[in-house]
């Protein structure tokens, strides 16, 4: 029987409740013995007895086996062997100060920490010294911001200086920071420092505000400025500093670019860290680390971040190569710290994560993504104990950087280390560019006094709104959407204004064309007798000439016909002289006191007469009175039926007033077509073009058959068709000449016009409900 072990508190540690969970699980396989258990796990009794003993968690090769021996899914226990080494490694981290800042830049306070950049340390001393302006350029990740923090501060401290300044210009960088361009008094020099520099490009919106502090930067290359000014620039926006003329004549002789670090380097900066703090680092890790950060210019915070993850799972003073693949490896270990803190999140939080950590980035134009410091008071997401839980959380991990008033990512290597945070963004990408957006234009409105003058208005307005409604009203503080809030109302009272004023201007205009239109019916109902007058005058002088002189008749009968120009005049001109006509210029059919005519209709030139007869359907040319075609009347009786005329008269369109038959749409030309027949409606008639009909069944009670359409006769084909409501109906319907276009007036004032072709609704101007 094997000895008997000591009893273990689960809730003493994450390494106890880990040996605990160990012995519940050789229990549950019926109690095996150690030795059975070395037996099938090819490892010896002690180094399994040791894993369940609760004094130190053990490897995981050793638990693997022990998971194994026990018949337990191997997989399910190195979780569980990761989470225990992640919680013990806190555990043991807790007042303890990492040699290795992680994602997070090394400080001024970190100096005797800060190895591998001697030379760089010294080259950019000398160019403070020998220089008023100066430039720092690395790509992102290459340790800029930790090379003047550590490296060229403390370095000044040893000479005469009046003061060392240290700013990032965010947001507003002339605003915040003209203080810190003024020089102490005294004869001694300021000293400057600006880190992330191509702020001015990503946050500062205000191209004035980006000019004067550029300006006011430059202005210490002059002697007497008492100022020396360094900047860090991301190489990515050296072009953009191009931008500004004078700048791009200082960087010219005044810039440092930061490169990789060589191997020598990079040895300095792994070991040289855990020494200086009684630790010693694995060759073989060191190693590796120097041979996989090597030529990667982004590589140190990778590297920084790794190795303090490999000190949080150290054994006693050493980091090891088991620790370091326990964390993730270089290009894991980001990623594995972000998930395992985000996996770890009630799903309430993880929502909120997303959020805080979206409001943190600010997308590339033409440039890479880069991080963006925000005020705490900007991360109000409605649930204060859960924001601070996450924060907490992600700033413990060292991914965000926490102080009074900001909140920023550790170092923008987590964009692109981190899968999930980069499939954010990518998803997200023109949505964040609309909320940085607006995130500003709210600011200015606040700042402005809430100035209605300052908020959004059409496009600007509709686009915020299609990315921010809804659910997506979430995702904005209080001051957003109040913001957006404001300008929607705003839209709706200079709706309101605009539709009172199209009233107003619509009523005035009506009036104006009533009175015109008065006054045009009188001139015009003036004229109408006169020619009326003159047209009789001359077809009497006509008739008396007819046996004395027929030629001279007939020419002063077409006379007399062509200037009678309108149908009303024409009609009261032909029953006028019909009966002394009939003999001289045409059979009896052109004529109304034919009992089988019941309705004649012009062409819309007024060139070709056709009577509508049961028995027959006859064209006439109105010049010359001459028969132009016949074919079979209509047959029934007429009163029943409406009939329109196509404008060339060469086609005509019959319905029933009632709707209860269908249309008939018949041919006038012999032998040219057959008849057309569409489906029954309310009203219809030709398009100008006479290639289309238009109907109309807006009157219609018939539930589904509301409907204006527009049909090619030819092959009865619907070029377009707008339904309408039982409640609604159009009063008026136009079809453009070339049947492209279809208007439609509505009750309640309004127009609408749409194109045939692609069948959409088109913009009006104006066109707007008068109130």
């Amino acid at each position: 029987m094997g000895r008997r072990e000591s009893p273990v508190d689960p809730n003493a540690g994450p390494v106890q409740r880990f040996a605990y969970e160990l012995r519940k699980l050789r229990q549950e396989a019926g109690g095996l013995t150690y030795r059975e258990m070395a037996r099938r796990a090819r490892y010896s009794v002690t180094s399994l007895s040791r894993a369940a003993a609760g004094d130190e968690l053990p490897s995981l090769p050793v638990t693997l086996a022990y998971a194994e021996a026990c018949g337990a899914d191997l997989a399910e226990w190195e979780r569980r062997w990761r989470a225990a080494a992640r919680d013990s490694a806190v555990r043991e981290d807790a007042g303890t100060d990492s040699p290795y800042p992680g994602l997070a830049r090394f400080e001024a306070g970190d100096h005797e920490r800060f190895f591998g950049r001697g030379q760089l340390v010294a080259d950019i001393r000398r160019l403070a010294r020998e220089l008023r302006f100066a430039a720092v350029f690395g790509p992102s990740g290459s340790g800029k911001s930790s090379l003047l923090r550590a490296g060229l501060i403390p370095a000044l401290r040893g000479e005469q200086l009046a003061a060392i300044r240290i700013l990032t210009p965010g947001e507003h960088p002339l605003r915040s920071h003209t203080d810190a361009l003024i020089p102490k008094n005294g004869d001694a020099d300021t000293v400057v420092v600006v880190d992330q520099f191509e702020e001015l490009f990503t946050l500062c919106q205000d191209p004035a505000e980006r000019t004067e502090f550029i300006d006011a930067l430059l202005a210490a290359r002059s002697p007497d400025s008492r100022l020396r000014v360094i900047t860090a620039v991301r190489a990515d926006f050296y072009g953009r500093c191009a931008e500004h003329r004078e700048l791009a004549d200082a960087l010219r002789d005044a810039n440092l670019l930061v490169g990789p670090m060589n191997p020598a380097e990079l040895r300095k900066a792994i070991v040289g860290p855990a020494t200086a703090t009684g630790l010693i680092v694995e060759r073989e890790l060191t190693a590796r680390l120097v041979r996989e950060v090597a030529g990667e210019p982004g590589g140190l915070p990778l590297m920084s971040h790794v190795l303090r993850e490999t000190w949080r799972r150290r054994r006693g003073r050493a980091l090891t190569m088991e620790a370091y693949d326990a964390a993730g490896g270089v290009q894991g270990a980001v990623a594995k710290t972000a998930e395992d803190v985000y996996t770890q999140l009630t799903p309430a939080q993880a929502g909120i994560a997303r959020r805080i950590l979206l409001r943190l980035i600010a997308p590339g134009e033409g440039s890479q993504d880069t991080r963006r410091p925000v005020d705490r008071a900007e991360l109000d997401t409605g649930r204060p104990e859960d924001t601070v839980v996450v924060l907490e959380r992600l700033a413990r991990a060292r991914l965000l950087t926490l102080d009074d008033s900001t909140v920023d990512l550790a170092h923008e290597a987590l964009i692109t280390a981190w899968p999930r945070l980069r499939s954010w963004i990518d998803e997200d990408r023109e949505r964040l560019r609309v909320h940085r957006r607006l995130t500003e234009a709210a600011r200015a409105w606040h700042d402005l006094g809430r100035d209605p003058g300052a908020l959004y208005r059409g496009s600007r307005l509709a686009t915020a709104e299609e990315h921010f409604a809804g659910g997506g009203a979430e995702d904005l503080t209080d001051l957003e959407r109040s913001f957006l809030a404001a300008g929607s109302a705003g839209r709706v009272r200079e709706r309101r204004r605009l539709r009172g004023l199209v009233g107003t201007l619509s009523l005035l205009l009506a009036l104006a064309v009533l009175a015109g239109a008065v006054a045009w019916q009188q001139n015009r109902s003036n004229d109408r007798q006169h020619t009326q007058t003159e047209a009789r005058r001359i077809a009497a002088v006509a008739d008396s000439m007819r046996f004395s002189d027929p030629v001279k008749a007939m020419q002063l009968s077409v006379a007399a016909w062509r200037l009678a120009h309108t149908t009303e005049t024409r009609a009261a001109l032909l029953g006028a002289k019909a009966q002394k006509e009939r003999d001289v210029f045409a059979p009896p059919e052109y004529y109304s006191d034919d009992p089988d005519v019941a309705q004649r209709m012009l062409s819309a030139d007024g060139r070709t007469l056709v009577s509508l007869g049961k028995r027959w359907i006859r064209r006439w040319a109105v010049g010359t009175h001459k028969l132009l075609a016949s074919v079979k009347g209509v047959g029934k009786a007429l009163g029943s039926f409406e009939y329109r005329l196509s404008p060339d008269a060469h086609t005509l369109l019959e319905y029933d007033v009632d709707g209860a038959g269908p249309v008939r749409v018949r041919s006038l030309v012999p032998g040219l077509s057959d008849d057309q027949i569409l489906p029954s409606t309310d009203t219809a008639d030709f398009a100008p073009s006479g290639r289309t009909v238009l109907t109309d069944d807006t009157s219609s009670g018939r539930p589904g058959q509301r409907k204006v359409r527009l049909w090619d006769v030819r092959n009865r084909r619907v070029l377009f068709e707008r339904p309408f409501a039982d409640d609604d109906s159009a009063e008026y319907t136009a079809v453009a000449p070339d049947d492209r276009r279809v208007a439609l007036c509505l009750p309640d004032g309004s127009l609408e016009m749409w194109d045939v072709v692609k069948h959409r609704k088109l913009h009006v101007p104006l066109a707007r409900k008068a109130q």
